[in-house]
């Protein structure tokens, strides 16, 4: 190989390796624009409307409380029907998470091998409703831009039953719209949809969506009465607030 066909074969490695990294850096950054959109705020208080639905249109509805600071800390509390009323459920950092159920009158904390399983009785699973940013807990890749979203194919950086979630991020406002979930056999499992909505100067994810495939049955969590930066103590995301 004479050295101007080194040189060219040189030229266009180089330029591949540019090409990959940019790609990269572009996933990550879409990403993490995304995490500022959902966990920009200092605190957030909420009611959540949940609505069970069947395969069959039946609804269930219950409805519950949801106090999440920062980026790590949340707790969601149901507070009707009174089957439910009192069921807790608190995510914490460092992977922490706990479950209060008033018939039993204690709390249980959570294992990282059990979050694969249902929320009471929801089609989000525990891992679900974990406060973790996204790019802490999934790396990232681009796999094609559309007329108003990015794909993002995202994969466990950390144990998962998900073998990838692929997210459909809005290209101007960075929520993302929706997402597939895809377990280890690589057959998607549940899609949730988003509607996103601006209260004061936060987006705020008005309604999600979440269906399971398998079982053809849905979802719905409506928030209302949202209010963020109103100083909520850390004293508010602890175990003895839980059982309270």
């Amino acid at each position: 190989m004479n050295a101007k066909l080194r040189t060219f074969f040189l030229i266009i490695l180089i330029t591949i390796g540019c090409a990959v990294s940019v790609i990269a850096q572009d996933s990550d950054t879409i990403l993490k624009k995304m995490d500022d959109v959902m966990f920009s705020p200092k605190d957030m208080t909420g009611k959540n409307k949940i609505i069970l639905i069947d395969r069959n249109g039946k609804e269930e509805i219950r409805e519950a409380v949801i106090y999440q600071k920062g980026t790590d800390k949340r707790m969601m509390r149901f507070t009707a029907p009174a089957s439910q009323a009192g069921i807790a459920v608190l995510s914490l950092p460092n992977d922490v998470m706990y479950m209060y159920l008033p018939a039993f009158g204690r709390e249980r904390r959570i294992a990282s091998s059990a979050k694969n399983q249902n929320f009471a009785g929801t089609d989000f699973s525990y891992d679900d409703m974990e406060s973790v940013m996204f790019s802490e807990k999934y790396k990232s890749r681009l796999i094609k831009t559309e007329d108003t979203v990015f794909v993002l194919e995202l994969t466990p950086k950390g144990r998962s039953d998900y073998s990838k979630v692929v997210a459909a991020v809005n290209k101007t406002h960075f929520y993302p719209e929706v997402m597939e979930y895809y377990d280890k056999a690589g057959n998607k499992i549940k899609e949730a949809k988003y509607t996103f909505e601006k209260v004061d100067k936060y987006w705020n994810a008005s309604e999600i969506e979440m269906t399971d495939l398998k079982k053809n049955h849905k979802t719905k969590m409506i928030m209302s009465e949202v209010k963020y930066d109103t100083g909520l103590s850390d004293d508010e995301f602890t175990v003895r607030k839980l059982v309270q």
